[in-house]
């Protein structure tokens, strides 16, 4: 009786030291989990692992992190590397070619004002669209390589509003003149508080669908709202407008209205205006009506932020 008893307590002291040793070894498990993702989690803010330079699974392991993170650093530095070289060939290649092109049209429009052969006149027509789809294409590649978000690099300062306007018309001025459209700006001498280069990009993008959009002879207007803290640039336009339905997607990447499927465009400019003025505390407002117009309103702070 005795030895069942005996071996009784043995099993119980058995169960109970392998139920012990089972937690032990949980809790060192769980310990060993949750210093893995704290160490993850440094590594994914960027921070260097200290190292405790021994044989045990921990140090193993930050050392494996701290190596995956170096190899990251540098495929991210050469992938930034190789994004500014193509950026700055890509813009270097565009304004090569735009004064070439801008050559070209005018001559072009010379010769086709002089010429009385029908044939002749016929090919050089020929020459002038395709010219203009080229010089198109050009457009919308810059424009491409300015969409990704990265590329974007603002940094504002306390800017002349009106020069800003008036270097935007001038770059669409030639648009303008095929089309017939006058462009009535009426300027404010207001400081804005935005970066110069951007900031003509987000207007010429804006005045150029303005003057896409709209019939042969109307109007393009441009005009300044000074606020408290704000400054509303307004181009109005009296174009064919936008569907009430689709005015919430017009900003979004290469989304275009279902009106203007007959018009070239891949939908990179309002979602590029809206990007530039979004990383420097500005936004872009948009009022329109079908085949009445649309009125895009920049809003660009006057303070500093």
């Amino acid at each position: 009786m005795n030895l069942y008893i005996i071996l009784f307590f043995l099993i119980v002291i058995n169960i109970v030291l392998i139920y012990l040793v089972i937690r032990w070894y949980r809790n060192k498990l769980l310990t060993q989990y949750q210093n893995f993702l704290n160490k993850t989690d440094e590594i994914l803010g960027g921070k260097q692992i200290e190292l405790s330079y021994d044989e045990s699974l921990d140090s193993a392991i930050s050392e494996r992190l701290n190596r995956i993170m170096e190899i990251y650093r540098m495929q991210k530095g050469a992938a930034e590397e190789e994004r500014d070289i193509v950026k700055s060939l890509i813009t270097n290649i565009s304004h090569q070619i735009r004064t070439p092109l801008a050559n070209i049209t005018l001559y072009t429009d010379l010769l086709i004002e002089r010429i009385e052969d029908s044939e002749s006149l016929r090919l050089a027509d020929k020459i002038n669209n395709n010219t203009g789809k080229l010089e198109f294409f050009m457009k919308e590649l810059l424009k491409s390589s300015y969409a990704e978000q990265e590329i974007i690099s603002v940094s504002p300062k306390f800017i002349d509003l009106d020069a800003v306007i008036r270097k935007s018309c001038q770059s669409v001025e030639l648009d303008a003149m095929r089309k017939k459209i006058q462009l009535i700006t009426k300027y404010s001498a207001c400081k804005a508080y935005a970066d110069p280069k951007w900031t003509e990009e987000v207007f010429t993008n804006i005045i150029e669908n303005a003057i896409k959009y709209s019939p042969d002879g109307t109007s393009v207007t441009i005009n300044s709202i000074l606020y408290e803290s704000f400054i509303c640039v307004q181009i109005i336009d009296q174009g064919i407008g936008i569907p009430e339905a689709e005015q919430g997607k017009i900003f979004q990447r290469f989304y275009r209205g279902t009106n203007v499927t007959d018009k070239q465009g891949f939908g990179i400019g309002l979602y590029l205006a809206r990007e530039v003025l979004r990383k420097q505390q500005g936004y872009i407002k948009v009022k329109s009506k079908l085949n009445t117009g649309t009125t895009v309103e920049v809003f660009l702070s006057c303070q500093n932020f």
